[in-house]
């Protein structure tokens, strides 16, 4: 492991670009593997319950670490790793990894999240320290980016995923805007109370030069659960949030 990082060390400072555009893809694709696995383990054991949010992490955590340390094939998860696990059990229930749309995610994280993020850190740093003349690793340093991060790169972040989400799978224009409007709120207000976190920890202690590094592993997760999030289609949860924006909709015009 410690060569890996040295010989990651030395391409991101070689290819500082590439070096984050190949990473972004990887990870990117890895955690549709993921997305993919939860969400066939969801339509094949129909009376379990759907796992908590929490629980749906763990399980794509785990996921991937298996997929990366076992020798066995990914291509159908028969090992008995994958039967514990998610209860695959049984050719009528074999996971199947629908490589089409790994490759459609792996190319979002390739093409936009890679060489965006990497320029959006590096620019990011230089305007609140420059600009603002705020101290680095302050209160108010940190603040700043936090909120500049959450209401600037993260909603353009989501709106560019399901958008290409949406056009890489063929979709028309008016069913792409449908599922935008299905599902960007959803994925904005579960991964708000998330991100924050990891980003004040992130734009703390974390070398601006890795801070795309760190993103990318916790993006490890978030590639699976907005790849979950657009693949649950009209899910009942997903309602709540519809009706919800209905109702503020109705009180703002008692008319309707």
């Amino acid at each position: 492991m410690l060569r890996v990082w040295k010989w990651y060390q030395n391409c991101l400072a070689v290819h500082p670009v590439k070096t984050q555009m190949i990473s972004s893809g990887v990870l990117w694709g890895l955690g549709d593997i993921g997305a993919q696995a939860v969400t066939h383990h969801a339509s094949s054991n129909k009376k379990r319950p759907l796992p908590a949010d929490a629980d749906v992490i763990i399980l794509i955590l785990i996921l991937i670490i298996i997929i990366i340390i076992s020798n066995h094939s990914i291509g159908s998860l028969e090992s008995p790793y994958y039967s514990v696990l998610f209860g695959f059990r049984g050719k009528d229930k074999e996971f199947k990894i629908n490589w089409k749309r790994v490759g459609i995610t792996s190319m979002f994280g390739f093409a936009f999240v890679g060489p965006v993020g990497h320029f959006w850190y590096e620019y990011l740093d230089r305007v609140i320290r420059y600009r603002f003349h705020l101290q680095p690793k302050s209160v108010k340093f940190v603040a700043a980016k936090l909120t500049a991060d959450g209401l600037l790169f993260g909603p353009w972040d989501l709106l560019i995923f399901f958008s290409y989400m949406g056009f890489a799978s063929g979709r028309s224009v008016e069913q792409v805007k449908e599922d935008v409007k299905r599902d960007f709120v959803p994925a904005l207000i579960l991964g708000g109370g998330v991100w924050p976190i990891v980003q004040i920890a992130n734009f703390r202690f974390v070398p601006v030069r890795y801070q795309l590094l760190y993103v990318n592993f916790f993006c490890l997760l978030d590639s699976a659960f907005l790849s979950w999030i657009e693949q649950q289609g009209d899910a009942s949860w997903k309602q709540w949030f519809s009706s919800f924006r209905a109702l503020e909709k109705q009180k703002n015009n008692p008319d309707i």
